[in-house]
């Protein structure tokens, strides 16, 4: 597996020009450092990818192989004459935009790349044959800094599930955080200068101005998108029937001061899982504007809204948290008030991660389907990939409540 952080697709777009590598005979260059933020990850005892040292995940991942023997689908129709036209600009410099060429102005090279995503235009860098090969990789993009890429459990199990499935079709796997709007524009310029057949996006947070058509590629969203979802592929899990078994189980149970540590309302798993919420507790005439607060679905977001929940709703008496990574901060605050779960509070989650099993009680929560949601995604980018007039999937897999010692 190739790690392309943001600086270095920020930088000169020579240094990301051969990330990906072929044993056909194209060459490979590895690249020249690491980002500090990744170095340092096993010193993070909440990381889902260390664990004591390099972990598994990444050393599987990086011994995939990097070969794939199909044929390239023809070039776009636009020409890189069209793209220097429409930016006012000759050829060369349009030539050396893509190339990564420090002679060339940002202003310049703004018009040329916004030139690029108006015309759809993908450079054509296989050889001049008549079946020309593809790059041989694959990007999964995930739109969040790259420090909580490696601190959230989900995003492991999601790497870890997208390798393996790629295996068999001998592909490379590069992984891309972005998160900035810069960033956005450095990564857009990646995969659109041929290195990788398709991507796979991840967490992308509601940005109406990233062009997923422009990209030149073929996708595949984890999760509904945020909007224009009709167009798009995509695989996602249950969540608004997950958060509602959640809810529905409390309940059932007794629990009637039941607060939500809902996710972010810029994605749609946020959107979603507080939906589930909102009809289990009006179907149950028990909804309570004041019992909603948001996290970021990291741990520390978590314990901050339970504390802020307490302070607006002391007699709460259940709290679900659409991530398990809130839910072992809202546990962490609880244990500091002096609230016993689940005597005093009943707490669930969302995820099942391995975190939900090592929490202090035992978390119950929602399982989503990580594996299966990974498989499949592959294989839908695949299927695009072998045919480029296929209409947008839609996939929504069943979750599951996983009991335990919590609520």
């Amino acid at each position: 597996m190739t790690m392309v952080t943001n600086e270095h697709c920020g930088k000169a777009e020579s240094h990301c020009r051969d990330l990906t590598s072929n044993p056909a005979g194209r060459t490979s260059k590895e690249l020249q450092k690491v980002s500090p933020t990744l170095q340092n990850t096993s010193d993070n005892p909440d990381c889902g990818l260390c664990g004591g040292g390099r972990s598994n995940v990444l050393q599987e991942a990086e011994e995939i192989a990097v070969t794939i023997t199909d044929t390239r689908i023809a070039a776009a129709p636009p020409t890189l004459a069209d793209v220097a036209e429409l930016a006012g600009v000759s050829s060369a410099t349009a030539s050396r935009v893509l190339t990564g060429s420090a002679k060339v102005s940002p202003q310049t090279r703004d018009r040329v790349e916004a030139a690029m995503a108006r015309l759809g235009y993908v450079r054509n860098r296989a050889p001049r044959a008549s079946q020309p090969r593809r790059a041989g990789s694959i990007a999964l993009v995930v739109g969040e800094e790259s420090v909580k890429v490696f601190a959230d459990p989900f995003f492991a199990r999601m790497l870890r599930s997208v390798s393996n499935s790629l295996v068999a079709a001998d592909l490379q796997l590069i992984l891309l955080t972005l998160h900035s709007p810069r960033e956005y524009r450095t990564v857009s310029r990646y995969l659109r200068s041929g290195h990788v057949d398709g991507a796979l996006f991840v967490s992308m947070h509601g940005r109406p101005d990233f062009d997923y058509a422009s990209l030149g590629v073929p996708i595949v969203l984890c999760g509904r998108p945020f909007s224009g979802g009709e167009k798009l592929s995509y695989v996602d899990a249950d969540n608004v029937s997950g958060a509602w078994k959640a809810v529905k189980y409390l309940l059932d149970n007794g629990r009637r001061a039941i607060a939500t540590i809902a996710g972010p309302p810029d994605m749609a798993p946020g959107i979603d899982r507080l939906l589930g919420y909102r009809k289990a507790m009006t179907a149950a005439d028990a909804a309570d504007p004041g019992m909603i607060a948001y996290g970021d679905f990291g741990s520390a977001s978590g314990e901050h809204a339970l504390f802020r929940l307490i302070d607006h709703r002391p007699a709460l008496d259940a709290v679900f948290a659409a991530s398990d990574l809130m839910a072992a901060g809202a546990l962490r605050a609880l244990r500091r008030l002096g609230r016993r779960v689940p005597d005093d509070i009943a707490v669930i989650g969302f995820d099942d991660s391995p975190s939900a099993q090592q929490a202090r009680p035992k978390l119950t929560t929602v399982r989503q389907p990580v594996d299966a949601m990974a498989a499949r995604m592959v294989g839908e980018l695949l299927a695009q990939i072998a045919n480029p007039g296929r209409q947008p999937s839609h996939i929504v897999l069943d979750t599951e409540l996983v009991l335990r010692d919590s609520a």
